[in-house]
């Protein structure tokens, strides 16, 4: 969800302003005047934003000024949204560096398609940097890049970090493929969904594991959909920057054929697991497979919700927390809340 600042002085305007731009599922921050739009500019560093020109305490023109200096948020799409439509303002605002200049009163269609097309462009900027930095300042870094670990410090070196709270998704099954990614914090997961709407948890991700490399050939498409399971750090890098490091690195590409091999592997022994498995093998499978992937150790809690348990074990989520429940009760689980703690692992893996 795109964060937009509105600096409005007129309070019905900014009032109604955002609330049209939060039916259009963007989350909206607001100030009174410019001296506070500067403040919750560079505390809050929002996607977009809207500006009034004429305001007390200080002026539209002072606070792009001010907001172009900084490098925290002079790279931020800048509307100016003014009555004043002299040819001699409008000329002022977009020397100063605003990207775009709308007359009051503004149609909702016309502000809308001025925020979508600055965000748009904002974007594809953002990624032609990345590329251009890549293709430019490290190219002689590709040849450094011999294994799995090295391709990991160059994501970390050279990916663009996004963050994401829990349930957002990364990408969607379907969708082209532009980028492989790196969890650098967290985990996610990867689901399909079936043609009853039911998800089907594929695979768990966690910190220092490779997501969407199964889309590494050129015009391929994600297989699955990936979603945060807690807030998370997701480092990207172009597909065509990877493609261009691989061309020449024999070893390095039977490496990531090995990690996708053995993703695969996971993926059909979960759905041999779901077919064949009786249901509280499923479920001890799952937990075990949960507390690998989480924690520290077996025995560390998993906080994990009851439907994301369900969605990998294949098993419906009423069935799965009776068969906790059971668990429970013969001393094999302790269950607070979404916090479950393996009390006996050997009872746990003999369980058939």
């Amino acid at each position: 969800m795109k964060t937009i600042l509105i600096i409005e002085d007129d309070i019905v305007l900014r009032e109604t302003t955002a609330e049209i731009l939060e039916l259009e599922n963007y989350k909206v921050i607001t100030a009174s005047n410019g001296k506070r739009g500067a403040e919750q500019a560079k505390i809050l560093a929002p996607d977009l934003i809207i500006c009034d020109i004429m305001m007390p305490e200080m002026d539209g023109y002072d606070l792009l000024k001010i907001l172009s200096k900084d490098e925290q948020t002079k790279r931020i799409p800048f509307i100016f949204m003014s009555a004043k439509t002299e040819i001699k303002d409008v000329r002022k605002g977009m020397d100063l560096g605003a990207d775009d200049y709308l007359t009051k009163p503004v149609s909702e269609e016309l502000l809308l398609s001025a925020i979508e097309s600055r965000l748009a462009k904002f974007e594809l900027l953002k990624e032609d940097g990345i590329i251009k930095k890549a293709e430019t300042e490290q190219e002689d870094s590709y040849k450094d890049i011999e294994n799995i670990e090295d391709l990991k410090n160059y994501f970390c070196d050279f990916g663009l970090s996004k963050n994401y709270k829990k349930g957002e998704i990364i990408y969607k099954e379907g969708e082209y493929s532009n980028h492989i990614y790196l969890v650098y914090k967290g985990s996610v997961k990867s689901y399909k969904i079936d043609e009853f709407g039911k998800e089907l948890i594929l695979n768990i991700h966690k910190g220092d594991d490779f997501i969407g490399l199964s889309a590494i050939i050129d015009n391929s498409h994600y297989y699955e959909s990936i979603s945060a399971m807690e807030t998370s750090e997701i480092l990207q890098v172009p597909k065509n920057i990877l493609q261009q490091i691989l061309e020449n690195n024999h070893k390095l590409s039977l490496e990531i054929f090995q990690l996708i091999n053995e993703n695969l592997t996971e993926v059909k022994e979960q759905l041999l697991q779901m077919a064949y498995g009786s249901m509280r093998r499923k479920t001890a499978q799952t937990i075990l497979k949960f507390a690998k992937m989480m924690s520290h150790k077996p025995t560390d809690n998993i906080n994990i919700s009851r439907r994301d348990l369900a969605g990998v074990a294949g098993i419906a989520t009423e069935s799965l927390i009776r068969t906790l429940t059971d668990f429970k009760k013969h001393g094999i689980l302790e269950i607070e809340g979404r916090n479950i703690r393996i009390l006996d692992l050997e009872k746990l893996e003999a369980i058939n």
